[in-house]
């Protein structure tokens, strides 16, 4: 469920859908999902909230199409006749911040959160107080500029039954399957809530995110790619997106030796920034957001960033035969990369 909020308020719909197949085969339903996308209006928006449900729909569809089980769970229970929604959302919000709380200087403001947000949303029974604050955090652990939201509700989801333990799995699960910045906002929130712990501690310090801090990418840039960092000049990252997509992400200045695929066509997709793709005794061409490119099998050939700029491509493999590998060569020379203009 983190990975699901926090992609719902970052607006990626291609990764919320992964995440979303993810929590369904973890046992996740229906209900639960929904109602999460529903509650996350209040935080993130009307437009964000709608454009998830309608990829969670659309993930139900397919799943239904290819057999695979997805549990509808249960709706919330009817609320009780003459129930008083501006009393319990007091409560409720009292419960949350740990005292009352009144919001003076809009008074318009104060009756919404009461009365609708904790009194109609949160009071719904699908989802536990604890369940919809750990939603809230890992949605808020993706935008910018709400510390001080993030930093109460890391508060609030203790008030709500969220233990230390709890509290610090969302900023590991958030470095495991969205990114360290997200990671990073979390595990800072909790540091300040006087939390010790060696793990968190490093996650909320800068230098964890250092070297991700300048790329404005909306792409996941995910893990460093140190399975193949013998080939490399630079770092480069990796991040899957389900159906043998990866997600390649290249520092300024970065990019892979010569290589063949061998028994297997290669697409690359830019998505983000400006690279090279070039073929061994061809000019190199330039890759902008939106540029296709596909390797026919056996071509010699490398790709990675411009000088100057981060670059993502998606990439994936076609035509693949049994006896398909990669045969990695030598290094592109900073001869040869710094004519490129």
């Amino acid at each position: 469920m983190t990975a699901i909020a926090c992609y719902e308020a970052k607006g990626d719909q291609d990764a919320l859908s992964f995440a979303i197949n993810e929590g369904f085969d973890a046992g996740l339903t229906v209900s639960q999902i929904k109602e999460a996308m529903s509650q996350l209006y209040a935080y993130t928006g009307f437009p964000r909230s709608l454009n998830a449900l309608g990829t969670l729909q659309k993930v139900i569809e397919e799943r239904e199409k290819k057999g695979a089980k997805t549990e509808l769970g249960t709706d919330a229970s009817p609320l009780p006749s003459g129930y008083n929604a501006l009393k319990q959302g007091t409560e409720i919000q009292t419960q949350l911040s740990g005292k009352p709380f009144d919001y003076e200087f809009s008074p318009a403001e104060d009756y919404y959160l009461k009365a609708h947000l904790f009194g109609d949303i949160f009071v719904r029974d699908n989802l536990t107080y604890a369940d919809r604050e750990l939603i809230t955090v890992s949605a808020l652990a993706g935008l910018e500029g709400v510390e001080p939201q993030l930093a109460a509700h890391v508060n609030g989801a203790r008030n709500m039954g969220l233990t230390d333990d709890q509290l610090l799995s969302i900023p590991q699960a958030l470095k495991d399957n969205v990114g360290k910045m997200e990671a990073h906002r979390v595990a800072e929130a909790i540091q300040q809530l006087g939390i010790n712990d060696s793990t968190n501690n490093v996650m909320a310090n800068e230098l964890f995110i250092r070297d991700y801090v300048d790329i404005k990418s909306s792409w996941r840039i995910g893990n460093p790619n140190t399975a193949y960092s013998q080939y490399f000049i630079g770092r480069s990252f990796l991040s899957s997106y389900g159906d043998d997509i990866t997600n390649v992400s290249f520092e300024p200045g970065c990019r892979n030796n010569w290589h063949i695929h061998n028994g297997e066509v290669q697409v690359l997709v830019c998505v983000y920034g400006r690279g090279w793709y070039q073929e061994w005794g061809k000019p190199a061409v330039l890759l902008t957001e939106g540029t296709i490119i596909e390797i026919p099998e056996g071509v010699k050939h490398w790709h990675g960033a411009a000088k100057n700029s981060w670059m993502q491509h998606l990439t994936y493999f076609k035509e693949t035969q049994p006896d398909a590998n990669t045969e990695w060569l030598e290094p592109v020379t900073d001869e040869e990369y710094d004519k490129l203009k």
